[in-house]
């Protein structure tokens, strides 16, 4: 699981660090950078799915032209921090560290290019692309044709690991299971690294595309909630599973759920309906939207393989306050059990009020003074008096009166 995210000389980012937790909370103003820590991880997500920094950056598209990817959000000059010439993402997951470092492409102009890259367990390094003084990796220049790391020692090497070549136009955490002579622990250690970054969800509902019906065995829900009948359905298969999704249903939308009917039209897809208590049939289209993304939501925690991470921009958005306490305890409880993990970006004072105690400690403010350009992040648990002020006026009355960025700024840490 994903513990931690340092950004540096990211978009507006000069170097600060997101503590993750089971259900990690992002608070701060507009334009403060909430969505540049979104595309962060995008961007390691990318670097999981194998993708060259061109599409990770720029976008991707398949067969017959329909996007694949969508590339990071601003033009490519825009990612790297103004007045910088590379910026890094230092991802820990577990006790390993993955850090990636790009830059623009001398060689190539308007490209982008891995300047380093270093992957770690326990301290312990599986490879470099800079090892250290001495050794000739460690001197390579940043306008190579080729990219070399340093291997980590292994077995009866007495000084140096092996030395392997990648291109610098990909990560060389993708391209290091391709290379014969890389010894299985460290390419079992790879793996690992790229199935979390790979196991990354970030979910932009559309009612349009959850009221769509889906083909047979299309049981993954989309970014945008396409597939939500099919999902639904395999969900369904389970009796247990299917009262629990019953359940949170009656709790979180005004319908009376007790049953659901998954019929297919004559081109064989399948569609969604709510069988009501007293008989009354309600279908995917009749529902409203907030009803649908109550539901995805749903679908995409109690699935049956659930993502590493979902990370949800303004997930309260229209969303009654009195179910907002229901959505918390179905995501606190879901995200306890260890499987998966949820990030999501608000505005809402009435969200960070409800937190539980864990949740608190890795809520996040985001913070950029009106003089400067950069933003910072700071975890909400290490302001100052912030336990003893929760609980005699509480965090949802200290965000709205925009207490919490007082207390960065007085502290000195936003001068421009």
């Amino acid at each position: 699981m994903i513990t931690s995210l340092r950004l540096t000389d990211f978009k507006n980012f000069a170097d600060e660090t997101i503590r993750v937790g089971p259900f990690t909370l992002i608070i701060g103003a507009n334009a403060s950078g909430k969505s540049n820590i979104r595309d962060a991880f995008r961007f390691l997500h990318g670097v999981g799915r194998g993708y060259m920094l061109a599409d990770i950056i720029g976008g991707r598209h398949g067969a017959g032209g329909q996007s694949e990817w969508a590339g990071v959000r601003g033009g490519a000059d825009e990612i790297i921090r103004f007045g910088q010439t590379a910026f890094s993402l230092t991802v820990e997951i577990g006790d390993t560290r993955y850090s990636i470092s790009a830059g623009m492409d001398k060689a190539r102009a308007g490209a982008f290019r891995v300047v380093g890259e270093r992957l770690e367990r326990e301290q312990r390094i599986i490879y470099a692309t800079h090892p250290g003084e001495g050794d000739p990796v460690h001197a390579q220049s940043d306008s190579a044709l080729l990219l070399s790391i340093r291997m980590g020692k292994t077995g009866n090497q007495r000084k140096l690991g092996y030395r392997v070549d990648v291109r610098p136009d990909q990560p060389a955490l993708t391209q290091i299971l391709e290379r014969r002579y890389v010894v299985r622990a460290h390419k079992e250690i790879v793996q690992s690294v790229i199935d979390a970054l790979g196991s990354m969800r970030f979910l932009d509902l559309s009612p349009e595309r959850m009221r769509q019906p889906a083909f047979p065995g299309q049981t993954v829900l989309g970014d945008g909630g396409e597939n939500l009948p099919t999902v639904l359905r395999e969900i369904c298969e389970d009796e247990s599973r299917k009262r629990d999704l019953a359940s949170w249903i009656r709790e979180l939308t005004p319908m009376d759920a007790r049953d659901f009917e998954f019929p297919a039209d004559p081109m064989g897809r399948i569609h969604l309906v709510f069988r009501e208590s007293g008989g009354r049939s309600v279908s995917a289209y009749a529902a409203s939207d907030g009803t649908l993304r109550f539901i995805a939501m749903l679908a995409a925690l109690l699935g049956k393989n659930p993502a590493g991470l979902y990370f949800f921009e303004e997930i309260d958005n229209g969303i009654h306050p009195a179910r907002m306490r229901l959505l918390l305890d179905l995501i606190e409880g879901q995200t306890a059990k260890g499987n998966t993990r949820v990030i999501t970006t608000t505005h809402s004072p009435d969200l960070l009020a409800l937190i539980n105690d864990a949740s608190f400690e890795s809520a996040t403010i985001v913070y950029r003074d009106e003089n400067s350009e950069s933003g910072i992040a700071r975890s909400v648990a290490d302001l100052p008096n912030i336990r003893k002020l929760r609980k005699s006026q509480g965090l949802g009355r200290l965000h709205s009166i925009g207490w919490m960025e007082d207390a960065l700024a007085f502290s000195g840490e936003c001068a421009p």
